[in-house]
């Protein structure tokens, strides 16, 4: 017995894709002619083109201006739309066409929140490029690694779950080791930071909890000054200044520029300690024993030469040795 469907709604919607083609290519030359030469086809095959897709719209997408054409407003609404969904195209087709190339240039994709791209991948890679020119990395970054963009599936995530997603096999890396830093400036025009009570005083540049749901544990100011209380100090108190943002490169940004105490996690901020930027106006720290990070990577890849070669690499970086791998 055959099975009748309805048909596809948005498909019967959809204008012709070589229309919206030949429009794409007027609205970036802005001309007919040029835009027939970049698809190989005559002037009057644009002009066509065009006419059926107004036709079809309702509307004029061009201001005709001699041999020139500008977008109407109706255009520029359609053209933005229309490039986003051929560039997309365009990516998903260039993901997959790698993945079946033959070629000798070798891939991998990477997976790690944006504090870490910034904070410690960015200055470390040119190490890795420079010993491996033939390798093409893609980085993903992201706060929610449970849910990635369809046909993204990254060979290694750096991440704070032990098992980020089936299929892969994690590698604990260091645990998080949580202190105050400002810049010297700051330091300088505030010398009461360099008691807990002092830092109280200061403005607090806090990490937030939004968009951090998949993290087992948050620490912020209260937590970490509460800690301190339950050693002996004196607790939190009413009144402190406080800025939230869930964005930690934004307040390291702010620590580096002397508007306030940011808490530093150690291999993001250990760098800019070491070359003066910032500075621990105390020396209090918090060792979050019970959690680490993990360099989880692909099971089905674990032979591949290329993820071995970026693994080692990355494990020598954390001062791990690579037959813990």
């Amino acid at each position: 017995m055959t099975k009748h469907t309805e048909p596809d709604q948005t498909l019967i919607k959809m204008p012709s894709l070589t229309a919206v083609k030949s429009f794409v290519a007027a609205a970036r030359y802005q001309n007919f002619t040029r835009a027939a030469e970049s698809l190989c086809v005559t002037q009057a095959a644009i002009s066509r083109q065009v006419r059926e897709l107004e036709g079809f719209l309702g509307t004029a997408l061009f201001k005709r201006i001699g041999r020139s054409i500008e977008l109407t407003p109706a255009g520029s609404i359609f053209f933005d739309a229309v490039q986003l969904s051929f560039l997309n195209i365009a990516q998903a087709a260039d993901r997959i066409r790698k993945q079946g190339s033959t070629n000798t240039k070798r891939s991998l994709t990477l997976c790690c929140s944006p504090a870490f791209s910034a904070l410690w991948l960015s200055h470390r890679l040119p190490s890795f490029f420079s010993a491996n020119p033939d390798v093409d990395l893609q980085l993903v970054t992201t706060e929610n690694f449970l849910t990635l963009e369809p046909g993204v599936r990254p060979d290694i995530f750096i991440t704070k779950m032990q098992k980020v997603r089936e299929g892969y096999r994690g590698v604990p890396l260091f645990h998080d080791v949580i202190y105050p830093v400002c810049s010297p400036n700051y330091l300088k025009a505030h010398p009461d930071l360099t008691t807990i009570e002092g830092l109280r005083n200061g403005v607090l540049l806090n990490l937030s909890p939004y968009g951090r749901s998949q993290i087992a544990e948050h620490v912020n100011w209260e937590m970490w000054l509460a800690i301190h209380k339950a050693r002996g100090e004196e607790g939190p108190r009413e009144g402190m200044h406080t800025f939230n943002a869930n964005d930690y490169n934004m307040l390291v940004q702010m620590a580096l520029n002397d508007q306030g105490v940011a808490l530093g996690w150690d291999h993001l901020v250990s760098p800019l300690v070491a070359k003066g930027c910032l500075v621990r106006p105390v020396e209090r720290e918090l060792t979050l024993e019970g959690t680490r990070h993990y360099l989880a990577y692909r099971e089905d890849k674990e032979d591949d030469e290329t993820l071995s070669l970026f693994r080692h690499w990355f494990l020598d970086q954390c001062g791990i040795a690579t037959a813990s791998s």
